[in-house]
């Protein structure tokens, strides 16, 4: 019988891996992309519509979730699954990255970080055995340790002082919830920044801490597509390749492409959904500017290769007159759109593998995303 954690390799086309993860809730078939549900939701969308079109696993996040309504809440309604009806399997961000992102309301000390409420400007604390138990109370599938995310640009001491921290926080995540102790999975987060030995010490001191997976953090965090690129490919494959791999917060449709092509089998990234509500659509042909005045009187579907609700039923013409007036279907429609338009990707992406014809597939994405 089948036990969470349990990682298997179909196919494999160069790095490129087509594999199965069992998790609590469900097996998902990688490669994958994790839509964001920061808040308990995918912004716009119902479950249903994530079932409809086939998303495995969904995103939500600790820090967010923490603020409001609780994780105590949440845990006294049965967990998020129960709490947000989604039956499928839930990856929870620590919250690093948006402790990261607020640097002007935090305080990074050895015992964890002190921050304030983004929403009412109150004091909390993370540890990182906090953020287990927040984790835990939420009933995720897979949680991530508590990470420090160093921008682009950060000098070397800093960056090698923030990782040996990282590893001793992730030490501490592991100890307060050992390997085996239940049905939830635990992903180490290699850091190090832009400097290739310190993601390879990285990774060297998270293997001997025994994650149920490895993500790696700290990139599209300002810098050029080239350097995250060069990163991404000498760390993905040193990575232990009998275990899930995790490319965090990235990306776009090619970043996608590349980080599968060095062996990373799941994503996440708000860039679907958010590009969604700024009338940023992805097709087969490349991103549309549903905005554009050239749509007003285009009577053609927004994709003729996609079946998606929003291009079964709706013309360019339509979307964009939703969009001009402010209407909340145009959030809706667009946003179904890319995320459809992503977990099909991710299909054709695994087909692509097992026939042995990746290559091709990345060469027509990249033709059509040029430039872009």
């Amino acid at each position: 019988m089948s036990q969470p954690g349990q990682f298997t390799i179909h196919a494999t086309d160069g790095q490129a891996r087509r594999a199965t993860l069992v998790t609590a809730h469900g097996e998902i078939q990688t490669p994958i992309f994790m839509p964001v549900g920061t808040q308990g939701t995918v912004k716009s969308l119902t479950p249903d519509d994530l079932v409809e079109m086939n998303a495995q696993i969904i995103l939500g996040n600790t820090y967010h979730l923490y603020l409001r309504p609780g994780d105590d809440l949440v845990a006294r309604r049965g967990g998020l699954h129960k709490f947000a009806n989604w039956k499928r399997p839930i990856l929870t961000d620590s919250g690093g990255f948006q402790v990261f992102s607020l640097e002007s309301i935090r305080k990074i000390t050895e015992l964890g970080v002190e921050f304030r409420s983004y929403i009412d400007g109150s004091k909390h604390f993370f540890s990182p055995e906090k953020v287990i138990d927040i984790q835990k109370n939420l009933g995720s599938d897979i949680m991530m340790v508590l990470d420090e995310c160093v921008g682009f640009g950060q000098d070397r001491t800093y960056t090698e002082r923030s990782l040996e921290m990282t590893t001793r926080w992730a030490r501490r995540c592991r100890d307060h919830y050992p390997k085996g102790s239940g049905d939830q999975l635990m992903f180490g987060i290699v850091q190090g920044g832009f400097h290739k030995d310190l993601r390879e010490r990285s990774l060297e001191q998270l293997r001997e801490i025994d994650f149920e997976g490895f993500a790696i953090g700290g990139l599209s965090v300002g810098e050029s597509t080239e350097v995250m690129y060069d990163i991404l490919h000498h760390i993905a494959p040193l990575l232990p390749s009998e275990k899930p791999r995790y490319l965090m917060g990235v990306g776009t449709p090619l970043d996608i492409l590349e980080g599968v092509s060095a062996g990373v089998d799941m994503f996440d990234c708000v860039l679907p959904s958010r590009n969604a509500r700024n009338g940023t659509l992805f097709t087969s042909r490349g991103k549309i500017n549903i905005k554009r005045a050239e749509f007003a009187e285009d009577d053609s579907p927004l994709d003729p290769e996609c079946n998606c609700y929003t291009c079964r039923n709706f013309t360019k013409a339509y979307l964009r007159h939703l969009y001009q007036a402010k209407e909340l279907l145009s959030y809706r429609l667009n946003t179904y759109h890319n995320l459809h338009f992503y977990l099909q990707l991710m299909q054709q992406i695994r087909d692509a593998i097992e026939a042995g014809t990746f290559s091709a597939l990345k060469a027509k994405y990249e033709a059509a995303y040029c430039g872009e």
